[in-house]
């Protein structure tokens, strides 16, 4: 939505995920993205711990870099698939208006992908 992109232009956007900003920027938006990511970074955040995300229709979730799975994003469990991936940033709502099934448009790769990929 809006805010998303005003957020977006103010502190930059990087795998689909706002960033914190640097020592210039908010104090206070600087700790809502410690919250979100956890103290060290490396950690899952109280945030994600704590709140559960709906997919609606699609157009503000990421396919490869939103959590999924144990909350994690497909692109670390799937990381060489997300590498070749020729749209690292596709939404679900995207992938599903190009099509899912195989050999749909939604899986388009940099290069035809190998047996063991």
């Amino acid at each position: 939505g809006l805010w998303y992109r005003v957020i977006a232009a103010r502190y930059g956007e990087a795998a689909g995920k706002l960033m914190a900003g640097d020592r210039r920027g908010s104090r206070w938006w600087r700790e809502v993205s410690r919250i979100r990511d956890g103290e060290n970074g490396t950690d899952r955040g109280w945030f994600e711990e704590n709140i559960e995300r709906r997919v609606g229709n699609g157009a503000a979730t990421f396919f490869w870099t939103d959590p999924w799975l144990g909350g994690v994003p497909l692109r670390v469990l799937f990381s060489r698939p997300f590498e070749l991936s020729n749209d690292q940033t596709s939404t679900i709502a995207a992938m599903c208006e190009l099509g899912w099934e195989e050999g749909g448009a939604a899986w388009q790769w940099r290069r035809p992908l190998r047996a063991w990929e």
